[in-house]
């Protein structure tokens, strides 16, 4: 629930008008904080238990968790909402890999170079995993620390959870530095108070793990202790009862706002499934309800693609459409005779025509029109893309002035645009196209051989 300006304005002190926070009057000022607009630090009578006071009270329902450092840094929690449809989910689950000091070195290289290696292009954007996972499995300190070295070297900036006991990942902090921003995997109810006084010097973020009833407890010790950065992990290791603890998690934090529980959470498909095929479609579930990390015990592309490009499609914003910028784009370098395509600017539709024309090595021109990011039949059934609407385009690109050949082809599902569009474009040739993006492999070739 939003803080309103009136519930921060009465834990302001009672000042006639100082403005000495740039502000007319008190209201003034608490109405900026609630907005995120002025920061709370510019009442300068403001006792520090009230800034602490005010600041719990904007803090978002969970709190936000930032894991690694420089390019490959990135954040987990920090959501508002329940469905992704109510405004939009903001932090993507961090995908990770399994990596146990029992393994052979040989796999330590291979699994490290395919979390730092692996990755896909998707409507023009690069997808990929994000972090690794080490586990002291062995009971070998120096084993596990030399896993460490090894993650360390192989970059600078990877994150990583240490998954050990917590005075051996307290070493393994140590080694890397607290400046990475490295998870430490876990402390629990019973290890709590002995191991406190490490973590907060290290001031790492760190796993809670612990059924539901017993995560509060941990987590306000260590709220107290000055440790924010958290990440849960209720334990569960059955698909059902580890979704039913996200969906609970979330629940507490966003309907009930109960801060004990407003974190980000870790979930193991790896530990729940020893097939691969089965961990990934369980990473899949926690996907879509609302895991903070997700960690598998390998990555094979043929998999990890569609997780990513689930996970992508999931965390997009749908207020706001996937496009590309409206324009003519120049595909196989193409010359005065080369065809004309067109299509919309949404983004799907777009990257699905320019590959597939890239691919028959046909030379194109490739119109795309804005359409505010709808598909085809969506933008004609709405008025935006006509032959009204494609012609004053193409005369507004100059295509007249470039292109001899004069054939310009519009997209199969606008077939009955034709007429239209001839009368819009006088001495060019209409040609209706495939219906889908896929039919060009054939239909380009084939029209290329007719001029």
């Amino acid at each position: 629930m939003a803080v309103k300006g009136g519930d921060i304005a009465k834990l302001l002190p009672k000042r006639a008008k100082c403005k000495e926070c740039g502000f007319p009057t008190c209201f003034a000022f608490a109405m900026k904080v609630a907005s995120g607009g002025a920061d709370i630090d510019k009442c300068p009578y403001l006792d520090e238990e009230t800034k602490e006071k005010i600041r719990e009270m904007l803090a978002p329902p969970i709190l936000p968790v930032t894991l690694g450092k420089g390019e490959r840094a990135f954040v987990i929690g920090d959501e508002e909402v329940m469905f992704r449809h109510e405004k939009t989910f903001f932090h993507q689950p961090g995908i990770g890999i399994l990596i146990k000091d029992t393994e052979p070195e040989g796999e330590w290289e291979r699994k490290l170079k395919a979390v730092l290696e692996m990755s896909f292009e998707r409507i023009g954007r690069t997808i990929r995993p994000d972090l690794a996972v080490l586990e002291a499995s062995s009971g070998d300190e120096g084993k596990f620390l030399s896993l460490v070295k090894r993650a360390l070297d192989s970059s600078p900036d990877l994150p990583l959870v240490f998954m050990a006991p917590v005075d051996l990942a307290a070493k393994a902090v140590e080694v890397c530095g607290a400046d990475r921003r490295p998870l430490i995997y876990a402390v629990t109810k019973e290890d709590l108070d002995q191991h406190l006084p490490k973590l907060k010097e290290l001031g790492v973020p760190v796993a809670v793990k612990g059924a539901l009833e017993e995560l509060p407890e941990v987590t306000e010790k260590l709220k107290e202790a000055g440790l924010k950065e958290l990440v849960l992990d209720t334990g569960s290791r059955e698909l059902w009862d580890a979704v039913k603890d996200q969906i609970l998690l979330r629940r507490a934090a966003l309907k009930q706002g109960f801060r004990p529980l407003g974190y980000p959470t870790i979930t193991f498909p790896c530990f729940m499934a020893e097939d691969l095929e089965q961990q990934y479609l369980f990473a899949a579930a926690f996907v879509v309800r609302y895991a903070g990390i997700i960690v598998l015990s390998d990555f094979v592309e043929d998999y990890l693609y569609p997780l990513l490009t689930l996970r992508m499609n999931i965390y997009s914003d749908p207020r706001v459409p996937m496009t590309v910028e409206a324009k003519v784009y120049e595909i196989n370098a193409p010359t005065p005779e080369a065809p004309v395509l067109v299509t919309t600017n949404f983004a799907l539709t777009y990257f699905a025509v320019a590959s597939e024309t890239e691919a028959t090595k046909v030379p194109a021109y490739l119109v795309v029109q804005d359409t505010e990011g709808l598909c085809v039949l969506a933008a004609w059934s709405t008025g935006k893309f006509s032959g009204e609407t494609i012609g004053e385009f193409v005369k507004k690109a100059g295509l007249e002035e470039k292109v001899k050949s004069r054939k310009i082809v519009i997209p199969g599902l606008l077939a009955r645009i034709k007429g239209e569009l001839e009368d819009e474009l006088p001495g060019w040739e209409v040609i209706v196209g495939p219906r889908e993006a896929s039919g060009l492999s054939a239909f380009l070739p084939d029209l290329a051989g007719r001029r």
